[in-house]
């Protein structure tokens, strides 16, 4: 739906259509409330279509759990659509690699079938807001849209600050909370981290597409390069068809999406990674920086690139304009590496990810309403040059890292969430993004049901246990569990258990919670705590039962 409406008065309100806004979208609508979802793009799902960025970054065990049943349908649809090839592009950075077309009607279809008004083409201008509560958005095109719940998963953050609510952006420095990974002092807010203006790029052997020097390629040329300076204090080296000379596999297959001839592949490497810019400031001057970089990067590709038999260039390179859906092969939106941050009063912080000993989750967080992982990933920051890579373990959705400081209807849904720009460099890839996303659309959803002001889920534990049980019966798993999957009728008591501390006793040093074995001592001290903030009685858990079924007892 694209045409302008006077006013559109729906019950949830999703500004912003990456995954994160998808995701809750879809997580709102199965709930049973009207749901609209906009987007400044000409196409909904960011990453996987405006930012040509299809080759989802996601955690090892992926193929098997740790993500919810949404999530996973769409991984299966994308498979589906290929015939059941398990990686299309046979990308080596994922599992799962493939064309921006293919997610695009994958989403419009469930977005459809869900009944979805969808809205593109509109950036949020405005806002209405009184007493922390957002009445009304207009969009560019004079669309006014009133809900009673919004939800902010627009790329950049920029929701929240349009209705008052207090956001930061770049570092907090490690003044604030002690994160070694901060970069040093007080708070830095042109600390951003570089973004990739991503380019589709096919190969055609034995042809030629000439094509004169972008401007500014001569200043942009050193930074052009197969080479990577890694994390380790090395330098990764690679080739374009073949292992590199330190075995590293060749850049063509690195984000492949297509296979077969002509292949096709998303350049998303280090070269133009564009670093120095201000992209929530001034994105239109970190478009151009970010489109001239690409572009050289191009251009080096067909020309100077060293080849395999010694000589420079690859000149069949064709910039793919049919496969980006853009007029120019050039992505329509840039691959942002963070956005603002909504302000919360206790921040996720890289301290709540970072491996314990002796456990094989994180910390333990209050509140869980999903899971997801990846590694502290953060490319050169302004200022900063020297990128972080910083192992985690598996983490949690915290309720309390949706809901903005004095907020009554707004939640952040996408790599906007309340962290430190060291945690949130955990969250922000595919999967994580859906996950922050199809928790605040669950959280709204049940907000505009009952009637109730979002930060109630912070003090009211019926209300966060409600939210819990919306999640579990949609296959959202609350907790890290390797053994009891959405189809196993015990995975709902496990995971709502496991979300209130069940797993903190013995079975905290594996992602396996072997439910037909008794609580050990420690078991039984978690699972007895567990039940009394789930509202049982402690004292009537019987441990020596089978673990899953006294967490059976303690969540019916």
């Amino acid at each position: 739906m694209n045409s302008p409406e006077a006013t559109v008065d729906v019950d949830v309100a999703v500004i912003g259509g990456g995954l994160g806004g998808v995701a809750a979208a879809l997580a709102a609508a199965r709930a049973g409330r009207s749901v609209v979802l906009t987007d400044e793009y000409g196409r909904i799902g960011g990453q996987v279509t405006t930012q040509a960025l299809p080759a989802l970054d996601e955690h090892p065990h992926i193929e098997s759990f740790g993500a919810s049943a949404s999530y996973r349908a769409f991984r299966d649809a994308v498979r589906a659509r290929h015939g059941g090839v398990a990686n299309p592009g046979a990308g080596w950075v994922s599992r799962l690699c493939f064309e921006p077309a293919v997610a695009q009607e994958i989403l419009d279809d469930l977005l459809a079938e869900a009944k979805v008004t969808v809205l593109t083409g509109r950036a949020p201008v405005a806002a209405t807001v009184r007493g922390g509560r957002v009445h009304d958005v207009t969009l560019a095109d004079g669309t006014v849209i009133a809900a009673r719940v919004f939800c902010d998963a627009t790329e950049r953050g920029d929701l929240a600050p349009l209705a008052g609510f207090a956001t930061v952006h770049g570092s907090e420095g490690r003044d604030a909370y002690g994160e070694p990974d901060a970069v040093p002092g007080g708070p830095d807010p042109a600390a951003q981290q570089s973004f990739t203006w991503c380019a589709l790029v096919e190969h055609h052997p034995g042809e030629e597409f000439p094509g004169a020097a972008p401007a500014g390629y001569a200043d942009l040329r050193h930074r052009l390069s197969f080479d990577i300076a890694g994390w380790d204090g090395g330098v990764h080296r690679y080739r374009m068809f073949t292992d590199g000379p330190d075995g590293k596999p060749p850049f063509w297959t690195y984000r492949r999406l297509r296979a077969t001839a002509p292949e096709l592949v998303t350049l998303n490497w280090a070269a133009n990674d564009c670093a120095g810019q201000d992209p929530l400031g001034d994105p239109a001057g970190a478009e151009r920086a970010g489109r001239e970089l690409t572009a050289a990067f191009v251009h080096w590709l067909r020309t100077e690139a060293p080849r395999e038999d010694g000589g420079r260039g690859f000149p069949g390179l064709r910039l793919a304009p049919e496969a980006a859906g853009t007029p120019d092969g050039y992505a329509e939106a840039p691959y942002l590496r963070e956005s603002r941050r909504i302000v919360v009063d206790a921040p996720v912080t890289g301290h709540d990810l970072e491996p314990v000993a002796g456990r094989a989750r994180a910390r333990h967080l209050p509140g869980s309403l999903g899971v997801t992982w990846y590694h502290v990933d953060l490319h050169e920051r302004t200022g900063h040059p020297t990128p972080v890579y910083r192992p985690t373990a598996p983490f949690t959705i915290p309720a309390a890292a949706l809901v903005p400081r004095g907020a009554v209807n707004l939640l952040a849904a996408a790599k906007n969430l309340g962290a430190t720009q060291i945690a949130a460099a955990a969250y922000r890839v595919h999967h994580g993004e859906w996950a922050v996303g199809e928790a605040a659309g669950t959280l709204a959803a049940r907000c505009a049901t009952d009637d109730r002001p979002v930060g109630d889920v912070l003090t009211d534990p019926a209300l966060l246990v409600a939210v819990q049980r919306d999640l579990v019966a949609d296959g959202v798993p609350l907790a890290w569990v390797a053994d009891v999957p959405a189809g196993d009728p015990r995975f709902a008591a496990v995971h709502l258990a496991a979300a209130h501390g069940a797993l903190e006793g013995e079975r905290a040093a594996t992602l396996a919670v072997d439910p037909d074995r008794p609580a050990g001592p420690a078991d039984a001290v978690a699972v007895r705590r567990a039940a009394a903030a789930l509202g049982a009685d402690p004292s009537t858990v019987d441990t020596a039962r089978a673990f899953g079924a006294v967490l059976e007892d303690i969540t019916a």
